[in-house]
Order: structure tokens, then C-alpha cells, then sequence
């Protein structure tokens, strides 16, 4: 049998269990307990935009970090119903609600080290823009109704390199591991790495002692990407997003090429146990160019309907029924993602979407799939 037959199979029976006479008991016998849907949360939404102070460029006077004119101008549909700002407690305490009454079971927060390359920077660290949403999150109110974690973002202008500084990383994020909300699997912290492969066994085994340091059992640590990107000691594996052409030129694609190139992650035998990503869109042309972010031009995936993300979404909840041997006993999934709006791959509502239609789709999947 073919991948494409087996493809084709594995959506039937996601359409076929949702629609099943009960397919909350079909498939949470099997699971024997909740499934737990999280996203990705990114801030690029706070501090001040890069030319906030050029008279010649007028959309940025109050720009967040991270919004482009083409952003504001020619995908101005994107932004959120509270604005492109989201640096307040208000703001913060209203996504946690928004996500919480929608099925979420928690926001894994995109971290940064500081100085890239070089020994930990404290200062630095606690000043980041990156950090604001999940500074205001840890003050928030309405704290307890959504759990947290770290997405440790190690690529270009935030790398952490050697086992020294992957010991002192370890450290720090105790504040956070010590926290009654913090996402754990097997009983340890979670700590999800994208871009894994500078990351050694040694390094590994420092934040492990770490951990154990502090009375925890270990953490289980799940790095982004194939089997043999990872070194051993890896506890899980996972993905922050599967995108093909990602530099391949502007070229649009159907949806259903997005959601295969996930689905391929998810067969044969891996060497850990995976958390499956499910992406919710791809579309980067506002990060692209000079008008942009300067992001290499790539695919992008406009035909994407609430139906097929709710196809696969339970596509992942069946593929965990079927393989509970090779996924997380908590059944975690991840979306990409929460907010990621430069990108096309966000839940939150906007002006264009101002019923949140694929939040929506989270919330009557995980009300099937959930006891209470």
C-alpha cells in the first residue's frame, strides 16, 4: 500500500470517527483519558516597530515589533480584533480566556537566550520584547484556566551554544518549571527545542542533572525535527511546522500538500515518542522582501477551509489512537499556531475572521474528544 492510499485511508477515518454515533466514546476509550490541545504563542507583537520613528513611513508610528507594511497594508485582514498591539494584562488575560473557552490546554511561549553564542545574559533576557505576553501571562489573574510552556526558539540571534550554557539555560528556566501551571509529561517539565542539532548528549545530560538538582525527576525534552537531526538523550520528538518550499519562490499550493507533509512524520517506527504539530496555515508573503522582513520568498497555501483543518485535527487525535505506543501518555498535540500572524498560521480572531472560524473548529473537536 502506497502513502498516498494510506493518506487518503487515515482522513477517512478521521471523518469517519467524527462522525461516528458517539465518537467521544470511540475514541477516548481507546485514549483512556483527554486529549490535551496546546499552540504556539509568539510575541512579536510588542515593543516598537524598527521605523516607528522614520516620518516617511506612517504605518509604523505605533507598530508593534514585528508588523511590516505589508502587513498593514496589503493584509491588513490579519490583525486582531484588539489591534496589532498585544503588550497589555488586559490583552493577555483575554487571550487566556479566549483560548481556554475554546478547548486549549496550554500556550507553549517562544524563548529566547541572550547574547547568541556567548554566556547568559539575564538582563537581557528579562528585557526581551520576545517575553512580554508570557510575563503579562504569569501575572495574570485568570492564570490557572491555561498552562504553559517553553518552545526554546535556538536559531540565528538567540543561539545557545556548548553544555555550559545549556546548564545555566536550565537554571534559569527552573522559575518556570516550578510553577503549578507548567506543561509536564511523564511527571517532568516539557521543554520543546527548535533547532536541535547543535544540541549534544552532554548538553542534554547537564540540563538532566539540572533538573534533578531542583527534586524534579528529569525533564522530558522533545526536539523539533527527523530522528536523525536529534541526539541521543532526546525524550520526545516534535515540530514547531512542516513547510514545504519554504524558500522554493512564490508559488501558491494546495493545503492538502501542508497537511501530508505532516502526516508523513507520523508513520513508520521513530525512534521516540512524537508530539504531533498540526498547522493551521502557512502563508509568509508579509514577512517576504524588502517591505517585509526580508524572509526568502517560498510556498504559500491559500485554500484552506475550517473543514480540512478539522480533518486534520482529528487525523492526529486518530493517529494517536492508533499508535499510543509512540505518542505522549497525556495526548498532546500543538498547534502552530496561536498568533503566528507574519505567517498565516494563527487561531486568534481578527478583522477578517472575526469569529475565530478555525478557533472554533479546537473547540468542537476537543468537546468531543474530552471527558469532563
Amino acid at each position: 500500500m502506497n502513502r498516498s492510499t494510506i493518506f487518503c485511508l487515515f482522513i477517512m477515518a478521521a471523518v469517519q470517527l467524527g462522525c461516528s454515533s458517539n465518537p467521544k466514546q470511540t475514541v477516548t476509550n481507546q485514549l483512556e483519558q483527554n486529549i490535551k490541545v496546546g499552540a504556539y504563542f509568539y510575541d512579536g507583537w510588542s515593543s516598537s516597530n524598527r521605523h516607528a520613528n522614520d516620518p516617511s513611513q506612517a504605518w509604523a508610528k505605533n507598530a508593534p515589533r514585528m508588523v511590516t507594511r505589508l502587513l498593514v497594508e496589503d493584509f491588513s485582514e490579519r490583525e486582531p480584533v484588539w489591534g496589532w498591539r498585544g503588550d497589555s494584562q488586559e490583552i493577555v488575560e483575554r487571550q487566556i480566556d479566549l483560548a481556554a473557552d475554546h478547548g486549549l490546554d496550554y500556550f507553549l511561549f517562544c524563548w529566547y537566550w541572550r547574547d547568541t553564542n556567548g554566556p547568559i545574559n539575564v538582563a537581557e533576557i528579562e528585557k526581551a520584547p520576545h517575553h512580554v505576553s508570557m510575563n503579562y501571562y504569569l501575572k495574570a489573574s485568570n492564570k490557572k484556566r491555561l498552562r504553559f510552556g517553553l518552545l526554546v526558539a535556538n536559531h540565528s540571534g538567540a543561539e545557545i551554544k556548548g553544555a555550559d550554557n545549556w546548564e545555566e539555560a536550565a537554571r534559569y528556566w527552573m522559575q518556570y518549571f516550578k510553577d503549578s501551571q507548567y506543561v509536564t509529561v511523564d511527571s517532568k517539565p516539557l521543554v520543546v527545542i527548535f533547532n536541535p542539532s547543535d544540541l549534544d548528549e552532554e548538553s542534554i545530560s547537564r540540563m538532566q542533572y539540572v533538573a534533578k538538582q531542583h527534586g524534579f525527576k528529569g525533564l522530558s525534552i522533545a526536539g523539533c525535527g527527523a530522528p536523525d537531526k536529534l541526539s541521543n538523550g532526546f525524550t520526545h520528538r516534535t515540530h514547531y511546522n512542516i513547510v514545504p518550499g519554504y524558500r522554493a519562490g512564490s508559488e501558491e499550493h494546495s493545503y492538502s500538500e501542508l497537511v501530508e507533509a505532516h502526516q508523513k512524520q507520523w508513520f513508520g517506527l521513530p525512534k521516540m515518542p512524537y508530539i504531533p504539530e498540526v498547522t493551521v496555515g502557512w502563508d509568509k508573503r508579509p514577512w517576504e522582501g524588502p517591505e517585509g522582513n526580508n524572509a526568502p520568498e517560498g510556498y504559500y497555501f491559500l485554500d484552506r477551509t475550517p473543514e480540512q483543518f478539522e480533518a486534520f485535527l482529528r487525523s492526529a487525535i486518530v493517529w494517536m489512537y492508533e499508535n499510543p505506543e509512540v505518542t505522549t501518555k497525556e495526548r498532546l498535540i500543538t498547534l502552530y499556531a496561536w498568533n503566528e500572524l507574519g505567517e498565516g498560521g494563527y487561531l486568534v480572531p481578527t478583522k477578517g475572521d472575526p469569529d475565530a472560524s478555525y478557533l472554533k473548529i479546537v473547540k468542537k473537536v476537543t468537546s468531543e474528544y474530552s471527558r469532563k
